[in-house]
């Protein structure tokens, strides 16, 4: 009698980008790291949070350089394995330089897992590197306690159309060019609560590479971007604003959200990640008076493969978020500004 297959989600204490460490903590452990200054060539260390490493090669071509790895969010193997390369994918995109090979990282309990589940996984991932045009070249596998997949991504980007998030200049409006929620989502999976539509939804938006970001480093009215992932928009708009030294207003009413998120969140659906955010941002970020605890937990919900989030002229935002829904992200929106002021966000 073969045994029951099991849950991925069950095989794991956390889900997705949700793993990753609060931001505080990450600071806290970075905080003894040497200083970049003694290597004239690495462009983008770890200064300011930057979603990849950049090393120049020479004045036309750098590497970017990127690694991405996280416990399953979803059941599907195949999905878990598209999500997170995608996830991974997604760093080199947003530092405005496209993808040329990957690794994997794989970390599974072969004890508890068919290896044909583990090869769905594997495939999933390799699926989504192709979409991106390239290979998965190798990579390296332990047996672990809970599953674990992810990419190492290798890149190549101009060191003119090079885009970091600590770019951007007062007077920027900021665009996010997909919705929140996925962590929500991800809550909702683990107890069985998602609908069949809100799966395909996540799906779809989670899978989607953020390719268009490598386009949009071509344009000078594009000052910053980064994605946002397991710190919720909150947590990436502040490493935006202290990057930039200026203040991000976000404009509560104006941040897309996934179709079911508000009802589930409302319904107490959401991560220990979430918390773990808030209480890392302390007064740095600014919540209007009264704000109901649901909407502050879509604030700080992390992300899993999430859209970009955007500094670019004002005046030429408008024409770029239409460019980028045409491009097939349907719910990009201008959510905010950045202003002179403090390095905060605050919330309107």
């Amino acid at each position: 009698m073969n045994a029951p297959v099991p849950r991925l989600t069950a095989l794991a204490h956390g889900a997705g980008c949700g793993c990753k460490l609060a931001p505080s903590v990450l600071r806290e452990l970075l905080a003894s790291e040497p200083a970049a200054a003694p290597f004239a060539d690495l462009i983008v260390g770890t200064e300011t949070g930057d979603d990849a490493a950049v090393w120049r090669l020479d004045d036309k071509t750098a590497i970017v350089a990127t690694t991405d790895f996280f416990m399953p969010m979803v059941d599907d193997p195949y999905d878990f394995g598209r999500i997170a390369a995608t996830n991974a994918l997604s760093d080199v995109y947003a530092m405005g330089g496209r993808p040329i090979f990957a690794l994997a990282i794989l970390g599974m309990p072969i004890d508890k897992m068919p290896t044909a589940m583990i090869r769905e996984i594997l495939r999933g991932g390799a699926a989504a590197a192709a979409g991106a045009g390239i290979p998965v070249a190798g990579g390296h596998s332990i047996d672990s306690p809970e599953p674990i997949y992810g990419l190492a991504v290798i890149g190549l980007v101009s060191p003119e159309t090079l885009r970091r998030n600590c770019d951007a200049r007062p007077g920027d409006a900021l665009i996010l060019t997909k919705p929140i929620g996925v962590g929500i989502y991800s809550a909702a999976i683990k107890k069985g609560a998602l609908s069949d539509d809100g799966y395909r939804e996540m799906l779809g938006f989670m899978t989607r590479l953020n390719v268009v970001g490598a386009e949009l480093a071509k344009d000078e009215a594009v000052h910053a971007m980064t994605d946002v992932t397991g710190f919720g928009l909150l947590g990436h708009s502040l490493e935006m604003a202290r990057g930039a030294g200026a203040t991000l207003r976000l404009k509560l009413d104006d941040a897309p959200t996934l179709a079911e998120a508000e009802s589930l969140v409302k319904a107490g659906f959401s991560t220990g990640a979430s918390q773990r955010n808030w209480a890392s941002y302390g007064d740095a970020v600014v919540l209007p008076e009264g704000l109901e605890d649901w909407r502050r937990r879509l604030l700080t919900d992390p992300q899993t493969s999430g859209g970009l989030l955007v500094a670019c002229d004002a005046a030429a935002a408008p024409t770029l978020c239409a460019r980028i829904r045409e491009g097939g992200d349907p719910q990009a929106r201008i959510v905010g500004s950045v202003e002179a002021g403090e390095p905060i966000v605050e919330v309107v």
